[in-house]
């Protein structure tokens, strides 16, 4: 095989192989490669603090198109994992273009010591310092009858009404003897736009506690972190551990699909890039981590001036949004580019509008 020259890529090829090829299907194929920017470097050296997206972004002009391109080198351990100071280069595979990776040998060289990357610092898809901020205070429990069977805060010691860090708690429920529990607080229901369904009911991270011991059906945890004061009735639910690097890639849907932002978390009215919102998608809609979706910014609403009709303008495309956790009728997405200002109600809708046309009804 042989490297590929970006230039050969940008024009002559697309053409050729289009007027060779014919077929609806093939021209169909052959425009997806035309993704490739015209500027996209041969080779790039990964880099720490570089992320999946960031990389795709230099090669790609629609960095979801990733896995299309992207060659898994099965020579390798872990294939689809990337490190700092492996070599991603494009090449020709088969009359096409491709992406492939030269392993750095697992190595940063910082002279004059050679140091080994460790599994734990392969880049991440996404910025993780958001998501696992925002991951580590919120989450979403499906329906209202499970919240019925959790555990909470009947006291504190010492008859405290509230309670901080170092402080102890007793609990009434079941609880596991081991593992962090975290300590959570109702927040905002999650119902759809239209039809007024409860999708999910969010819950806002208090702090974080540690089991000492049980009697009965009471519970005694010590509070080893708090983001607020605990109080009577907050809730206890174990942790959630979750391991995101190498997890997923950025890609669209494998069918139509659209929706809407439903809600942002926190209580932000507008909303920019690297923020995190809740869309009425979930995992029975087909929704995965590591999709992308299309953001399109509601139109306005105008008085018609010779019927005086209220009317709604046709929306604009905004940005794209990636979706790092889902639940059952719900899911969270950070914001990945936003060309306008979002807010809640926006459609979001498969990255590619031919799909969309095509499931459409």
């Amino acid at each position: 095989m042989k490297r590929l020259s970006r230039v050969r890529w940008a024009g002559a090829l697309i053409v050729l192989t289009l007027v060779m090829l014919g077929s609806a299907s093939a021209q169909a194929q052959a425009l997806s490669y035309a993704g490739l920017r015209a500027d996209a470097p041969e080779r790039y050296t990964v880099v720490r603090g570089d992320t999946l997206w960031d990389i795709s972004g230099r090669f790609l002009r629609h960095p979801w198109q990733w896995p299309e391109i992207w060659q898994v080198n099965p020579q390798i351990r872990n294939p689809h994992l990337i490190y700092p100071g492996d070599i991603i280069y494009l090449e020709d595979c088969n009359g096409r273009p491709c992406l492939r990776m030269e392993r750095g040998q697992g190595v940063v060289r910082l002279s004059p010591e050679v140091r080994r990357v460790p599994h734990r610092e392969a880049i991440a898809p996404l910025p993780l310092e958001v998501v696992e901020n925002f991951l580590r205070r919120h989450r979403v429990v499906d329906d209202a009858e499970r919240l019925d069977n959790l555990a909470y805060v009947v006291g504190g010691d010492d008859q405290r009404l509230v309670s901080g860090a170092g402080d102890a708690i007793y609990v009434r429920g079941d609880l596991p003897s081991e593992g962090r529990l975290g300590i959570y607080r109702l927040g905002d229901r999650y119902q759809d736009l239209e039809s007024g369904e409860l999708l999910g009911i969010e819950l806002i991270s208090v702090g974080r506690a540690l089991w000492l011991r049980r009697d009965g059906d009471i519970s005694r945890l010590e509070i080893t972190e708090s983001n607020f004061e605990v109080r009577n009735g907050d809730l206890i639910l174990p942790v959630e551990e979750r391991e995101w690097a190498g997890q997923f890639l950025p890609r669209a849907p494998d069918s139509a699909i659209s929706g809407h932002i439903l809600a942002v978390p926190g209580g932000v009215r507008f909303i920019g890039r690297l923020q995190v919102v809740a869309l009425d998608l979930g995992r029975r809609d087909g929704i995965q981590a590591g999709h992308v979706l299309r953001v399109e910014q509601q139109g306005e609403l105008v008085t018609d001036p010779t019927t005086n009709e209220l009317i709604q303008l046709p929306g604009e495309e905004a940005g794209l949004v990636m979706v790092f956790r889902t639940f059952e009728k719900v899911s969270y997405a950070l914001v990945m580019q936003a060309t306008r200002t979002l807010a809640v109600g926006d459609r979001v809708y498969h990255p590619d509008r031919s799909e969309l046309l095509a499931g459409a009804p």
